[in-house]
């Protein structure tokens, strides 16, 4: 049996752009993606603390250090600018790996420049 388990948080994540007319996905910061183990093109359930929505989507890498978490295609009409996200990634594991796995948990504050 395989079980899926959270690998990996980003939260206090806040929306910097928007860009509906594209294919659609979240941009991240590519350091906060390696920070958290999540590989460009990685499923990801994103959460909406400002309105509730919470939806599935794709990572793409975003420039280092730019602190960019865009919300891209249909997502863009899920949050606006200035809102307040958090980033999920699960994986799967087997029963024994299941009660061993440690989530990378990663807290971002300011510019969504991860927490020490």
């Amino acid at each position: 049996m395989l079980r899926t388990m959270l690998k990996a948080k980003i939260a206090g994540l806040t929306v910097t752009d928007t860009q509906l007319n594209y294919r659609g996905s979240i941009t991240l910061d590519e350091a906060l993606l390696e920070k958290a183990d999540i590989l460009p093109g990685e499923q990801v359930e994103v959460l909406n603390l400002y309105n509730g929505e919470r939806f599935t989507t794709y990572t793409i890498k975003g420039k280092r250090g730019s602190g960019c978490a865009v919300l891209n295609g249909p997502a863009a009409r899920l949050g606006e600018v200035g809102d307040k996200i958090i980033v999920l990634c699960y994986g799967l594991f087997d029963n024994a790996e299941s009660r061993r796995v440690k989530p990378r948990i990663i807290q971002v504050h300011g510019k969504n420049k991860a927490k020490r």
